[in-house]
C-alpha cells in the first residue's frame, strides 16, 4: 500500500472518527443540554493541552527533518570523498589509479543498485558493502609514493578515505528509526486526548462545527504522518536517495 494512501485513508478515518462521535453524543445528549454552559476550566485546558500538543508535533517534526537531513548529508558527503579519491589519484602510475577507481565505481555501484535496496528493506547495511570499501582502502593505504609529486597526494587521499569510512558509519546508523518508541506513545496519547477535548466543548451537529472539527483531527492525521514517514530516512515515501552517488559516478545505473 502507498504511503500517499495510508495518509489519506488515516485523515478521513480521523475525521470520520470525530463526525460519528459528535454525531452519536448529540443524539443521546439530554434534551435540556446547554452548550454555552461550558466551564471555563474547561475551556482553559481544551486551549492549554491544544497549545502543548503543537508544541510537541513541532519539535518531533524538527527532530526526525533533521536526522533526515544530517541521512543526506552523509550520503553526499560518502560519495565526494569517493570521487575525490578518483581524482586525486591521477598523479599515480596508470596501473594503479585505474584499480583504485575501478575499485572505487564497484563500491559506487555496488551502494546505488544493491545496498540501497538493503537500507530500505531491512534499515542496515550490507557487509560486502563494507568489504568492498575495505578494498579501496588497502588500494590507496597500501601503495608507496615512489617521488614528492606522489608524496603529496598520498595523505590527502588518506584523509578522503577516512572521510568516505565515517560518512558510511554514520549513513549505517541513520539507516533505523529516530524516534524512541515511548516517543510514539506519546505522540499517539497526546493525539487522543487532545481530540478528545474537543468534545468536552459540546460541539454540534452544526456542518460548519463539523467540518471544523474533522479539520483538525485531519491535520493531527497529516503531522502524524509525516512524524512517520521522517522518522526512517531510507524506507519510506519521502526517503532519502542516492542522487548524489548517481551524479558524481555517471556511470552507475541504479
Amino acid at each position: 500500500m502507498s504511503d500517499w494512501l495510508v495518509l489519506v485513508l488515516a485523515m478521513l478515518a480521523a475525521c470520520a472518527v470525530v463526525v460519528v462521535v459528535t454525531l452519536v453524543r448529540h443524539r443521546r445528549a439530554p434534551q435540556d443540554e446547554d452548550p454555552s454552559e461550558t466551564p471555563d476550566v474547561i475551556e482553559y485546558m481544551t486551549m492549554w493541552i491544544g497549545v502543548v500538543y503543537a508544541i510537541v508535533l513541532g519539535l518531533a517534526i524538527a527532530g526526525v527533518w533533521e536526522a533526515r537531513s544530517s541521512a543526506q548529508d552523509y550520503v553526499q558527503s560518502e560519495a565526494q570523498a569517493l570521487h575525490e579519491i578518483s581524482e586525486r589519484v591521477r598523479v599515480y602510475p596508470p596501473d594503479v589509479r585505474e584499480r583504485v577507481r575501478d575499485d572505487v565505481d564497484a563500491y559506487a555501484g555496488y551502494v546505488v543498485r544493491t545496498e540501497w535496496q538493503t537500507m530500505s528493506r531491512d534499515e542496515r547495511v550490507t557487509d560486502r558493502g563494507a568489504e568492498l570499501l575495505q578494498r579501496v582502502r588497502e588500494d590507496v593505504t597500501d601503495y608507496q609514493p615512489r617521488n614528492d609529486f606522489e608524496a603529496q597526494a598520498y595523505q590527502p587521499l588518506l584523509d578522503q578515505m577516512a572521510a568516505a569510512d565515517q560518512a558510511r558509519s554514520a549513513r549505517a546508523d541513520s539507516t533505523g528509526p529516530t524516534m524512541p518508541a515511548v516517543v510514539w506513545w506519546g505522540l499517539l496519547a497526546g493525539a487522543v486526548i487532545t481530540v478528545g477535548m474537543v468534545f468536552a466543548l459540546q460541539i454540534q451537529r452544526t456542518r460548519r462545527e463539523l467540518v471544523l472539527a474533522g479539520l483538525f483531527s485531519a491535520t493531527i492525521a497529516f503531522m502524524l504522518f509525516l512524524i512517520w514517514d521522517f522518522d526512517s530516512p531510507f524506507s519510506r515515501g519521502i526517503a532519502v536517495t542516492a542522487e548524489p552517488f548517481l551524479n558524481l559516478f555517471p556511470n552507475v545505473t541504479g
